[in-house]
């Protein structure tokens, strides 16, 4: 199935959208999605429909697929290019028919009608070229959009001055500033709305910004000597070498081969300060080397790389609609109609019933017109969504489906995983005992003869093994007991499920491992590993679970802020007692397979909303299965992930700022929806009773959409947490 994602230009609220996707659903694609506040448009070309008869169905509609570029044409010497132009444009000609309206200054000839109609002509046809055919394509797709209104009425005060002029009617009928007026200020009004919802993005714009980096690609000659040339990092291929040098950026995603280096990643993670990378890890495209010198092979360039895979995903939850929006399309949809029958009702009323003339009348119902605004209805939602997921992306939290939004504000539980959620899934040996008993059997060995002594050689013992093993509890022990002075083995032998034995030169055999090597020695079997000389039992070594060092300070804070905290955890019962008591978890599962895991999301989901916060491997069922579903993760693992939301910074840290922004964005969305409903019950009564003029209404109808502009920018700067 062919996926495709383009951009689009020329939409300007959610009529557009609604315009876009019921075309390209008539054509039988699957999963359309359209925003309108990013031009973002995406669609499973199931049909394998020509994407040029795609092309021009949308450009017949009045919109234009951009696919990354400005223009697919080149404009004229005088195209107006955006509504700032259009605005200036206008303005020139509106302001000397807004002249008269000073105090003391009276410019006959101004007053003249035919002065006043060749005034307005200019903006009238640049109004209609913009409105009138916007408003002509959705009525002719059965959608109607807000530039229906607009177009209406310029028109009927253009219509209404220009039949007043032609008959000789006199200055009760013409209304050719109400038309200029009108045009101007609603592109002045887009304008600003244009530069309120771009805001709304800034944190995105910011991640997304593409520049030409320069890469210094490394290249061998046919006598195997290094040679750097710098390249653009768009012609970087998979497997190229490059020398990356402090303070430079890492063009693309790489691996590293040589050298050491503190790495910030703060354009992904949020986290300011340097990670510190060395052989083998791997490097996101666009961090910067902070300290050290590198040399790496690309392993991923283009949309495959770390940071594209990141701003897709974003940009695919800004399409996904919350539940909270569908009432407010519903309205869109009809909104138009409606606000036209409202107009014709308020002109026939005062016509009729106020005993007005017709021209004031028809004064009042373009005032209907001009001050209804769908785009805020339209709008509210889109614009807060896309604050809150650049905010959250631009802090290292990635939330892959902005539905998700709406539920933090349910949720009252918070369910950890252990190993590699609340620990580092790393091991720190937390006691050791070198047996006194056990000694004592071995008496043949001159060296034993104080505490410290067997301690130093069960020390000795151990890591000799070890370093011959790959288990996870194995290294533990190697990287904290490393020392110069070890034991030779003349054989050495790892077994499967048990642990590792040597043999040294002596011929004494030595072997660390599970309870299975004494089990017929003792029945305390609550010990990590065990360690025998020739059988004899000489000492235990216990390993805990490194706990991330911000896991007590988050569970503190996400208690404070009323949640319930549940420890949920294969491992055994009493080491997830030990952990929850010395984080303050209120609850705590231990012993759970996958299984019994997703049982106990189920029944803990079915009692209050949940969310699951575990590593996105093991956990991906019960991740699915919560309300919402956390995962702590690697970045580079983040399109793999079933979670909802994605911590890329390998920690708990973000986890309140998350939560935080999830309710804070559904809070936005509120209020801008209160916003829109309000301003549109409140102002249509006021223009129709004749308390706002046409002009008064273009400004106001405007700065509407200005308001929740502002209203949703404030997430990117407000306190979450």
């Amino acid at each position: 199935m062919e996926k495709v994602n383009w951009k689009v230009g020329g939409m300007s609220c959610t009529n557009c959208a609604l315009t876009i996707q019921d075309y390209l659903e008539k054509k039988g694609l699957g999963e359309v999605r359209v925003n309108f506040i990013g031009g973002d448009v995406s669609f499973d070309n199931s049909q394998h429909i020509p994407q040029e008869e795609l092309v021009r169905g949308i450009k017949s509609l009045g919109y234009q697929v951009l696919n990354g570029q400005e223009k697919t044409e080149s404009p004229s010497r005088f195209e107006l290019k955006n509504h700032l132009h259009r605005f200036l444009f206008c303005a020139l000609f509106t302001l000397p028919l807004m002249l008269h309206m000073i105090p003391g200054l009276h410019i006959h000839w101004l007053m003249n009608p035919y002065v006043q109609c060749l005034l307005t002509l200019p903006v009238l046809v640049v109004g209609m070229n913009f409105f009138g055919r916007s408003a002509w394509n959705s009525l002719t797709k059965g959608i109607p959009n807000m530039n229906v209104l607009i177009a209406l009425g310029a028109l009927a005060a253009f219509g209404y001055s220009l039949y007043g002029t032609l008959a000789n009617k006199g200055p009760e009928f013409q209304f050719y500033e109400t038309t200029a007026t009108i045009l101007t200020l609603v592109f002045l009004g887009y304008w600003l709305e244009d530069k309120s919802v771009e805001s709304t993005q800034r944190a995105l714009k910011e991640l997304a910004k593409e520049e030409k980096i320069m890469a210094n690609m490394i290249a061998f000659d046919d006598q195997h000597q290094e040679h750097i040339f710098p390249v653009e990092s768009s012609q970087l291929k998979t497997g190229d070498l490059l020398l990356i040098k402090s303070g430079e950026k890492v063009p693309a995603d790489a691996k590293i081969l040589w050298g050491e280096a503190g790495i910030d990643e703060s354009l992904i993670s949020g986290e300011s300060l340097p990670v510190q990378k060395k052989m083998n890890d791997l490097l996101i495209g666009g961090s910067v080397v902070v300290n050290g010198t590198l040399k790496a092979y690309v392993t991923a360039t283009g949309n495959a790389t770390v940071l594209s895979q990141i701003l897709r995903l974003v940009k695919d939850a800004q399409t996904n609609k919350p539940p909270i929006q569908l009432l407010a399309d519903k309205i869109s949809a009809i909104f138009v109609p409606l606000v036209i029958l409202i107009a014709l009702i308020t002109w026939a009323l005062n016509f009729w019933l106020a005993d007005l003339s017709f021209g004031n009348a028809l004064l009042r119902g373009i005032a209907v017109l001009v001050i209804s605004c769908p785009c805020a209805m339209g709008l509210a939602t889109p614009a807060a969504v896309a604050a809150g997921l650049g905010r959250a992306a631009r802090n290292g939290v990635l939330v892959k489906n902005a539905a998700s939004m709406e539920l933090f504000r349910h949720l009252r539980q918070i369910v950890f995983d252990k190993t590699g959620t609340l620990t580092t899934g790393g091991f720190v040996i937390r006691q050791f005992e070198a047996r006194e008993d056990g000694f004592r059997q071995l008496s043949t060995d001159p060296e034993i003869t104080s505490v410290e002594e067997r301690q130093l050689l069960l020390k000795k013992w151990a890591f000799s093994l070890e370093k011959y093993s790959n288990h996870p509890l194995a290294l533990a022990i190697t990287r904290e007991w490393k020392g110069k002075d070890e034991l030779r083995w003349n054989s050495i032998e790892e077994m499967k499920g048990i642990g590792v034995k040597g043999i040294d030169k002596n011929g004494d055999e030595y072997l660390a491992g599970s309870y299975e090597l004494v089990k017929d020695q003792t029945t305390d079997d609550t010990h990590n590993i065990y360690i025998t000389k020739n059988g004899i039992w000489v000492g235990w070594i216990d390993l805990a679970d490194e706990i991330r060092p911000e896991a007590p300070a988050v569970i503190q804070q996400l208690k404070q802020a009323g949640y319930t905290t549940i420890l949920l955890s294969g491992d055994r019962t009493y080491k997830c007692q030990q952990l929850a008591e010395q984080l303050g978890i209120d609850t705590w599962y231990g012993e759970q397979s996958p299984e019994q895991k997703l049982n106990r999301i189920a029944t803990l989901n079915a009692a209050v909303p949940t969310a699951m916060v575990g590593d996105g491997i093991n956990d991906a069922p019960a991740l699915a299965k919560a309300t919402i579903g956390i995962s702590v993760g690697n970045a580079a693992q983040i399109a793999m992930q079933s979670a909802h939301i994605v911590l890329m910074n390998k920690g708990l840290t973000n986890l309140p700022l998350a939560l935080g922004i999830g309710k804070a964005t559904y809070q936005t969305i509120r209020q801008n929806l209160f916003w829109a409903f309000a301003y549109n019950i409140i102002a249509i009564p006021m223009a129709a009773i004749g308390m706002l003029s046409p002009a008064l209404s273009a400004l106001a109808m405007g700065f509407s959409d200005v308001v929740l502009g502002i209203n949703s920018v404030r997430l990117l700067t407000r306190k979450i947490v």
